[in-house]
């Protein structure tokens, strides 16, 4: 991966050509950007929805806005970021036991500890419930970062969406009854030849006006 150049071309694709697929390996290898993505206390109050049959994308057409739709129709795959409605106690204990699968704890007392500083930034994040899902979203957008450098970096393009009706996209996906609510969605696959963005040079702001070295 040349991060520099990676950097200095990736952008939102705003077009796709359909008829470019992933490979069977391309697949396993955005499962595995999703699956070990960061998040605070790792965490992992997530479950992401991979969509790439056209039966599974006209599921959620109705929850998407217009613009939108071509792109989720069009790309290779989508991937739809969920996160739960409230942290359980079977969530944390089972990120604790397979932490424990891992060998992430060399005695009892180590994993004790991970146990309690987990619950302490969860408890941090919990004076409320819309608060606790604040915090959990902001874990599913650290994935959706995770995911377009990755997709990058492999040689695809890839397209963040906030443009979707929650409500909507949560019935789609029958999401209501595995306590789960969608927080973003990603388009992933090749750019068509009618994307005007992939002509468009980068724009960002200088330097100087965004970040400050001390």
């Amino acid at each position: 991966m040349n991060i520099d150049k990676i950097i200095h071309t990736r952008y939102a694709t705003k077009a796709y050509d359909s008829s470019r697929k992933l490979t069977a390996e391309q697949e396993q290898q955005i499962f595995d950007l999703l699956r070990f993505s960061p998040s605070s206390v790792n965490s992992q109050p997530w479950h992401f929805f991979a969509l790439s049959s056209d039966e599974a994308r006209q599921r959620i057409i109705p929850a998407m806005t217009e613009p939108n739709i071509s792109k989720i129709m069009n790309s290779a795959m989508v991937i739809v970021f969920s996160t739960y409605k409230e942290i359980t106690e079977t969530h944390l204990n089972a990120v604790l036991a397979q932490e424990k699968i891992d060998g992430r704890f060399a005695t009892e007392q180590n994993e004790k500890n991970q146990d309690e500083g987990r619950r302490f930034f969860v408890g941090l994040n919990n004076s409320s419930l819309d608060e606790q899902r604040a915090w959990m979203a902001r874990q599913a957008y650290l994935s959706l970062g995770f995911l377009l450098l990755g997709a990058a970096g492999m040689g695809l393009d890839a397209t963040p969406i906030e443009g979707f009706y929650r409500d909507k996209m949560d019935s789609a996906l029958f999401l209501q009854d595995q306590n789960l609510t969608s927080v973003v969605i990603a388009a992933i696959g090749y750019h068509g030849s009618n994307d005007f963005n992939a002509r468009l040079p980068k724009s960002r702001l200088n330097q100087n006006s965004v970040l400050t070295h001390l």
